[in-house]
């Protein structure tokens, strides 16, 4: 096959695909365990400095900010993130040192609410490097590609743009049409976290609304990390089979954790907490501020229920469950649910 052009980004996550389905084989357990543990204990185990991690959920929506806070009070360093579409979470995890090296197709921005302070001070003072830059599709068939154990997935995106020059990807000849094909390197995760709205204690979870891509990067993933806002009998998983997106056989690790997804959205569950991501906005400004913000909500307290407390407890919550039931009617059933 002719190469015609490569991408001068740095190649991250990639393995030959007999050797991940080597690795799953030997480090995975495909039986029914009870996978239950406190997110501490998952991310002790799981998680090292110098990973390359991958978070689900996407934008403001369904992200697992409590994986986020636990590692920062870890003090895990000199990690590379695959921002798929990465806002507040890489923010933070680049603000606290924890993260040092990017793939990015959308980050350092929030969205309508405006562009990172922490996030782009970081890069711009060298602090973080951008080492590969890709486009949103072409992240999620990095995962697909490992998912279905192939060393890549042909595409037609980034064809002819910078976006492609500084990727990892390789343009070939068609061997079919002889037209140029761009090839996406599969992408296996040292570790991911994935927020999901139920699962049971194997680990068999079950997303309400869009998932985006986290059935490939639950497949993908060396490390599967579950965090959910409730374990829940096997039976009720069973009852809807076809809703279980994860399978128990990719999961490591099964961490109950309410409200993880605070400051953001949960579909059908909690609205984003548009006062508490207006204060972080405000004080990641200056170094000062982060290093301020960080004390007050991560650092000082023992572990995610006490981050709750700190933000308004259950009378904040219920208040962004009631936000959350306005949008209701114009969603999806599933959203409408009592």
């Amino acid at each position: 096959m002719k190469v015609l052009e490569e991408g001068r980004g740095t190649l991250l996550g990639w393995m030959d695909p007999d050797e991940a389905r080597r690795w799953m084989a030997e480090k995975k357990s495909r039986g029914l365990e009870d996978k239950r543990m406190p997110l501490r204990e998952a991310v002790e185990r799981f998680t090292r400095d110098g990973d390359y991690f991958a978070l689900g959920g996407f934008g403001h929506i369904r992200f697992s900010m409590a994986a986020i806070y636990e590692m920062i009070r870890q003090g895990r360093r000199h990690l590379a993130m695959a921002a798929k579409t990465a806002v507040h979470d890489i923010d933070v995890l680049v603000a606290s040192g924890v993260v040092d090296q990017v793939e990015c197709a959308y980050s350092f921005g929030h969205e309508l609410r405006g562009l990172s302070p922490a996030g782009r001070r970081a890069v711009e003072g060298g602090r973080v490097k951008v080492v590969a830059e890709i486009s949103n599709a072409g992240f999620q068939w990095r995962f697909k590609a490992a998912a279905m154990g192939l060393p890549f997935m042909p595409a037609r995106v980034m064809l002819g743009t910078d976006t492609l020059k500084l990727s990892s990807a390789k343009v070939v000849e068609d061997p079919f049409t002889g037209k140029p094909i761009c090839l996406l390197p599969a992408c296996y995760p040292d570790f991911a976290f994935i927020h999901v709205h139920r699962c049971d204690r194997y680990g068999n979870a079950q997303i309400d609304g869009i998932t985006i891509e986290d059935s490939d990067l639950a497949r993908a993933a060396k490390r599967l990390i579950l965090t959910t806002e409730k374990v829940v009998p096997e039976e009720e998983i069973r009852r809807q089979p076809d809703r279980t997106v994860i399978p128990h056989f990719l999961v490591d690790a099964v961490c109950e954790v309410p409200y993880g997804s605070h400051p953001g959205n949960m579909p059908g569950l909690y609205y984003s907490d548009e006062e508490h991501m207006a204060e972080w906005l405000t004080l990641s400004r200056t170094d000062e501020g982060v290093e301020e913000y960080l004390e007050r909500y991560v650092l000082s307290v023992e572990d995610f229920s006490e981050y709750i407390e700190l933000v308004g407890g259950e009378e904040k919550m219920a208040y962004l469950r009631h936000l959350e039931a306005l949008e209701a009617p114009l969603r999806a059933p599933w959203a409408r649910r009592g």
